[in-house]
């Protein structure tokens, strides 16, 4: 049986947003702005680099300023390059800030779904990447609140996060919400703990962990519309 939601959240990168087509886009396209040779292999190693750091911003241990810098010297000492970490960074973001492509079937799920619930997009993500690519977004005019883990000062999962995404939509009931997103690390168990239904998005098809507790789980975004009305 299909419920009603008043307020879907909606993860950005990897949910909305074709952030590996935007990520190697961007990362080749910021090596050549500050005229470093670009080369194939060396995009695996930043996404390495990468994603330890947001697994260390989602536990609290480190903040967005130093991510930002930090993974590109890391990188440029990996790979044992010389060059700017700092220019490099700058160009990284305002590339993927122009990258707004995609998950197949984004737009015609929340253009459906505007139309009987509000939409929120809570995001780990940059200040500067996040709204830049709104900006640039065939979805911004279906999106009511953008909650941003840089400037409310927490990270999904902690709860510190919820509770700014709640009181930016009105401070709805719990009932009333359901998260949609990839991450079970950051969107589900955020969800979960926090006490709101979530929908685990899985195009991979993994399997579920024990000891996580899900509302739903779908593998395309259009099944959202057998589940919500």
């Amino acid at each position: 049986m299909k419920k009603h939601y008043p307020w879907l959240f909606f993860d950005a990168d990897g949910t909305l947003f074709d952030y590996n087509r935007a990520e190697g886009t961007a990362f080749r396209r910021a090596f050549e702005s500050v005229q470093l040779q670009f080369e194939e292999p060396y995009l695996r190693v930043y996404q390495e680099i990468n994603n330890k750091l947001w697994k260390a911003l989602e536990r609290h241990e480190i903040t967005p300023t130093v991510l930002r810098l930090r993974r590109f010297e890391l990188l440029l000492e990996a790979l044992q390059l010389n060059g700017s970490a700092d220019d490099l960074n700058l160009a990284y973001v305002e590339q993927l800030g122009l990258c707004a492509d995609l998950i197949d079937g984004a737009y015609e799920v929340l253009e459906t779904l505007s139309k009987t619930s509000r939409i929120a997009i809570v995001t780990n993500g940059l200040d500067a990447v996040q709204r830049s690519r709104m900006l640039h977004s065939t979805i911004q005019p279906f999106i009511s609140e953008l909650i941003i883990s840089e400037e409310v000062g927490a990270a999904k999962p902690h709860p510190a996060f919820f509770d700014a995404a709640f009181t930016r939509t009105g401070n709805p009931a719990r009932q009333d919400v359901l998260i949609v997103g990839d991450s079970l690390t950051s969107d589900m168990r955020g969800g979960v703990d926090y006490g709101i239904d979530t929908c685990w998005y899985n195009p991979g098809g993994e399997i579920t962990p024990d000891g996580l507790s899900l509302t739903y789980e779908i593998e395309n975004l259009q099944e959202l519309l057998n589940i919500i009305r």
